[in-house]
């Protein structure tokens, strides 16, 4: 049996996705949940569903469904800033909403039946809200240096900032391999927003220069488009250390 939508075909006993005739690869459980939505298109499926039918209702964090989702839509050409095929309905979950054509041989096509996009049904169950908590993603910090070596110490001021604050238990914050896809890469907050599905996003800028660091951050709101936060550091270095044959410094915030 197949499912055909676009030019995207699933075959479900092959557990294959082709997409403009050729094959896609995708992870199990991004196929699992990609045939699931489209089984599934003529109601909101939440995120109680997809766990339920895809992890064996295991626990899953919130950044490994993001990813899958995000990774779901990429493989049949979608993608959160279009939303063509796989919606998110705010606060309820996804669905969805490309017209589908199942065909249970190559010779004998079923009639599609799938309602109007606008028209979802309700659900005798009710679908899981999204995290109340603000949700934040950290981007990766530009090394402003000049020197590609340093890529590693920028980096690492990222990594702490999304340590420090996934250990607020009143934030969601996205992963580190979700927010660092975009690194190297000129995005408009918006598009990570909508991708990743956070209202505030974290970016900034690492300066080094021999022992001198300048770090500067800002917090946004995508849905203003405003600067809430911004400020800069210039820790000083407090201990030397080497490892792999160079020397480095452990800083410390300046007063």
């Amino acid at each position: 049996m197949t499912l055909d939508f676009g030019d995207c075909e699933i075959d479900l006993e092959r557990r294959e996705l082709w997409r403009a005739k050729r094959a896609v690869h995708v992870e199990p459980q991004v196929f699992d949940l990609l045939v699931y939505l489209v089984q599934n298109r003529d109601r909101v499926v939440s995120k109680d569903d997809l766990i339920a039918s895809v992890w064996g209702g295991r626990i899953v964090s919130e950044s490994t469904l993001t990813s899958r989702i995000n990774a779901a839509r990429n493989a049949v050409g979608d993608s959160g800033r279009k939303q063509q095929l796989i919606r998110t309905i705010p606060r309820k979950g996804l669905r969805f909403i490309g017209a589908v054509q199942t065909q249970v041989d190559d010779n004998t096509p079923n009639q599609a039946t799938d309602p109007p996009p606008d028209e979802i049904r309700d659900v005798s169950r009710p679908a899981l809200l999204l995290p109340d908590r603000p949700a934040i993603a950290v981007l990766p910090f530009t090394n402003m240096s000049g020197d590609p070596e340093q890529e590693y110490f920028s980096d690492g001021i990222s990594e702490d900032i999304i340590t420090a604050l996934s250990k607020l238990r009143w934030f969601f914050v996205i992963a580190r391999n979700s927010s660092f896809v975009y690194k190297g890469k000129a995005v408009h907050m918006k598009q990570v927003a909508e991708e990743l599905g956070v209202g505030y996003v974290v970016e900034g800028s690492v300066r080094k220069s021999g022992d001198r660091v300048r770090i500067m951050a800002q917090l946004n709101d995508v849905s203003t488009g405003s600067h809430i936060w911004g400020g800069t550091l210039r820790p000083r270095p407090c201990r030397r250390f080497r490892c792999s044959g160079r020397d480095h410094r452990i800083y410390r915030r300046s007063n």
